[in-house]
């Protein structure tokens, strides 16, 4: 019965110290296993979203498409008129005016920025290395009742005024099943420059084998929430250049 019980407690001591020694490369590749894969996630060439975001209690519909080859686009309907957000074409950031309705380009800074950031699809912790980025596993917290990992992704720079700032996210991991529940990172410039971002991320539906939040809540502090409620998510879609491409 002493050997028995001896033989339990170091099971369990092993086990706990495996768990409290895991490394950030080890809570990742756990969370890209539970999602769908790294193979799979390598293989996806793009993504159509379909939903609606909602600010201020006022809901809007909006689609979404996002490309491996870094082309995006959101077309969202507000009062029966259609806005382009964040749209790019590989070279090009463009946006509707919302006073004009017309199509503008973002500035040089946002553009590159932009560049950069596309280089991330569809997920930034994927051969992140390969990318530039360095990761570290802060420690354990609580989120919502749930303990989680806590991983810093610095993403290389940013330009922030004409300088290269890192670009540090703080993202939060379940202990238990290595879910992505929430993402934090802090506004670099415009004047809300400090003002920290969280992202709460639920309701994971598969779609095709990989995982992705259908529901998504994101808090600007002082300044408000918006959610997103996905209605469907179209893996590799066929899609027409012009949806990306500056229409001036």
């Amino acid at each position: 019965m002493k050997v028995l019980v001896a033989a339990i407690a170091f099971m369990s001591m092993s086990v706990m110290s495996f768990a409290q020694e895991m490394t950030a490369d080890q809570v990742i590749d756990a969370y890209l296993e539970v999602s769908g894969g790294k193979e799979a996630w390598r293989e996806l060439k793009g993504q159509r979203a379909v939903g609606e975001f909602t600010i201020q209690e006022t809901s809007f519909p909006f689609e979404m498409w996002e490309m491996a080859d870094g082309r995006s686009a959101t077309v969202a309907e507000v009062m029966g008129m259609q806005f382009y957000q964040g749209c790019f074409d590989g070279e090009n950031l463009w946006n509707t005016n919302q006073m004009t309705m017309k199509a503008e380009l973002a500035d040089s800074e946002e553009t590159e920025n932009k560049k950069r950031e596309s280089q991330d699809f569809p997920n930034a912790y994927l051969d992140y290395n390969d990318k530039g980025h360095t990761i570290e596993l802060i420690g354990k917290e609580t989120v919502d009742g749930v303990e989680c990992y806590k991983i810093m992704i610095t993403k290389g720079t940013e330009l922030v005024d004409g300088e290269e700032k890192p670009k540090v996210q703080y993202d939060y991991f379940d202990a238990e099943t290595f879910a992505h529940l929430r993402s934090e990172m802090t506004m670099s410039s415009g004047p809300a420059a400090g003002t920290v971002i969280t992202t709460t991320l639920s309701d994971y539906q598969e779609v095709d084998g990989l995982y992705f939040p259908f529901s998504i809540e994101t808090s600007y502090g002082e300044m408000g929430s918006q959610t997103i409620e996905l209605e469907e998510i179209e893996l590799n879609p066929e899609v027409e250049d012009e949806i990306f491409a500056f229409p001036g």
